[in-house]
């Protein structure tokens, strides 16, 4: 039996995406990397540079007794930056200023003063408010910017805040924060595919994929409407299979694709492409 893998939600915070000026691509990223680590990603809540706000999203999401919280954003040195805040009073600690995180910054100063970036390298009150953290927490490493990100165990959730800017974000989530849940998490391999097919409507397929679904019960398959081209439906299947191991993954994909395209011939399909890459 495949042991279930461990769960995560993401909790995505600013004014900027709820008022429709920036595009969220942090969710986007996340959600492909969390996919090839193999966790299972539940849930993404977006909410507003606001305190209660963001403290009851994650008093929600450790109720729901997830493993992992990630946050995105709010951890600049402005008075909107509210995400550590919200954190702290979410789990009940205060906000102290970590020394570690003290020294990223002081380092993360000199050399943008050594750059000529910046005239003083000065760790000012609003500089420093990037290393109060919520007390317990350790800092992670930003190398492609200033606010350091941050990890908290609380009860049996890990909570780890990550800076909106992506670039940020990649940095410590590829660098500090992917190797922690590789070693904390439970995990399974994955395998997926897609189908390509024309001229066969989604709702011809329904029945065809419930009754596949039916037989190969280690795999999931979930129909894309692409509308019409050239005067015909356009639909993409994906087929995602997961298992403790890759090969019993790849195979339940691959009999189960074998299977949909005998159906999509009989069903008169105009153009079938099968490929493990995404088709546009």
């Amino acid at each position: 039996m495949v042991k279930k893998p461990s769960t995560v939600e993401l909790i995505i915070i600013g004014n900027e995406i709820l008022n429709g000026a920036v595009l969220d691509t942090n969710s986007n990223w996340l959600a492909e990397r969390l996919y090839e680590l193999g966790v299972y990603l539940r849930r993404v809540t977006t909410v507003r540079d606001d305190l209660e706000e963001i403290s009851s999203a994650i008093k929600e999401a450790i109720r729901r007794k997830t493993d992992w919280v990630i946050t995105s954003g709010g951890l600049g040195p402005t008075f909107d930056d509210k995400t550590l805040q919200g954190v702290a009073k979410a789990v009940r600690k205060p906000l102290t200023l970590n020394k570690d995180a003290v020294e990223m910054l002081r380092d993360r100063y000199e050399k943008l003063k050594e750059l000529g970036v910046i005239e003083s390298a000065e760790l000012t009150p609003a500089r420093l408010k990037m290393a109060r953290l919520p007390k317990g927490s350790q800092p992670l490493k930003n190398r492609a910017g200033s606010a350091p990100g941050a990890l908290l165990r609380y009860r049996k959730t890990w909570i780890v805040c990550l800076p909106g800017v992506p670039a940020e974000l990649k940095d410590i989530f590829t660098n500090e924060l992917e190797p922690l849940i590789r070693e904390k998490s439970i995990t399974v391999k994955r395998y997926r595919e897609w189908i390509s097919v024309k001229g066969v409507p989604e709702s011809t397929l329904s029945p065809h994929i419930d009754e596949l679904l039916s037989r190969h019960r280690k795999v999931y398959i979930k129909s894309h409407p692409r509308g019409i081209e050239d005067g015909v439906s356009k639909v993409i299947l994906e087929i995602l299979g997961e298992d403790i191991s890759k090969e019993k993954a790849l195979e339940s994909v691959r009999n189960a694709a074998i299977e949909m395209m005998d159906r999509l011939k009989t069903l008169g399909a105009k153009e079938i492409l099968r490929s493990e890459e995404k088709p546009t």
